[in-house]
């Protein structure tokens, strides 16, 4: 029967929303404070789940040594203290906006490639502050 464990990482990073085939008009009419130009940052909680059997012999879902050095180098070591428009390269003008949802899924894919087989993400959640968070479940 699987189980899940989640562990929580946080990261303070700056962005915009910002659609490059767009006006500034367009995109502060769309996206509001959250375009102004000289971005704003967040203090981020990320919380990714890992879902699978429990090892009867660790009674591991996953190697925490793992799953904390998959999140420090996807996760922290990528968005802290960054400028996410400026500095990730998937996020630079005209590819992905770094809203909350777009991080979420994200984040989701790197874990889980860093990971491998060793569990299965099943969800990411990411809150930019305590109103507002995005989930992510794959399939």
């Amino acid at each position: 029967m699987p189980i899940s464990l989640t562990r929580r990482i946080a990261f303070a990073a700056a962005h915009r929303y910002r659609v490059a085939a767009w006006s500034d008009e367009r995109n502060a009419a769309t996206f509001g404070l959250c375009a102004r130009p000289n971005y704003h940052g967040h203090s981020y909680i990320c919380d990714v789940t890992v879902t699978g059997p429990l090892d009867p012999v660790t009674g591991f879902v996953v190697d925490l040594a793992v799953l904390d050095a998959a999140l420090q180098r996807e996760v922290r070591d990528r968005f802290d203290h960054t400028n996410i428009n400026l500095d990730i390269p998937e996020f630079a003008d005209g590819l992905m906006i770094p809203t909350g949802e777009n991080l979420a899924r994200f984040i989701a894919e790197r874990v889980q490639a860093a990971i491998g087989g060793a569990a299965l993400i099943t969800r990411v959640t990411v809150a930019e502050d305590a109103t507002l968070s995005a989930t992510y479940e794959p399939d």
